[in-house]
Formats: C-alpha cells, sequence, structure tokens
C-alpha cells in the first residue's frame, strides 16, 4: 500500500463515527448493512451518515452494492486492509500492533 492511500484510509478511520462505522461493517462481513440500519444502530442522521459513508469509500475501506431499491455497505474485503497497512506504517516495527487498535477486526 503506497504512502498516500495508507494516509488516506487512517485520516477516514481518524473520526470517531467512521470507525464505528467500519467496525459494525467489519463485524457483519460480505452481507453488509443497509444504511438505514447503520443510521438506526448507531444513532446517525441519515445526512450525517451518507457523509460518512462517501469519505470511508473514498479511502476505500468500503464498498457498496445495490440489491432492490437499498444501498448495502460493506467493509471493502479485497482491499485486505488492515494487513495491507501496517507494514505501510513502518516495516521496522512491530506491525501486529496496530491489530490491537482494531480488536474486531
Amino acid at each position: 500500500m503506497e504512502t498516500k492511500q495508507a494516509l488516506t484510509a487512517l485520516g477516514a478511520l481518524a473520526q470517531e463515527t467512521r470507525l464505528d462505522i467500519f467496525r459494525l461493517l467489519v463485524q457483519r462481513g460480505l452481507e453488509g448493512l443497509a444504511a438505514g440500519a447503520i443510521a438506526d444502530r448507531l444513532g446517525v442522521p441519515g445526512a450525517t451518515l451518507s457523509f460518512h459513508l462517501q469519505q470511508l469509500m473514498h479511502a476505500r475501506l468500503i464498498e457498496q452494492r445495490r440489491e432492490s431499491r437499498s444501498l448495502i455497505e460493506r467493509d471493502h474485503a479485497k482491499s485486505g486492509w488492515p494487513r495491507r497497512i501496517a507494514p505501510s506504517i513502518d516495516a521496522g516495527c512491530h506491525s501486529e500492533r496496530i491489530f490491537s487498535i482494531f480488536p474486531e477486526i
């Protein structure tokens, strides 16, 4: 992962609501969760949620798919995050330490 991509991903997760959204979607796995269900579970207004989802998609941490009339969000499994980001932080460090930041992953 390039430095710019790593900074974008970490920057996106450096906000509490986005981190909560990401953790929720990682827990849901490939099944994902509809935007309305995310809003309900986290108590986030729809417009605010939409903004945060866009930021996570821009960082390539989540992806969106359409199912009938619903948009389903899920973690971007193909991105390989966080395993790809840890070596980008510092190859000389113990990169497994980053996983303690995100215990649900």
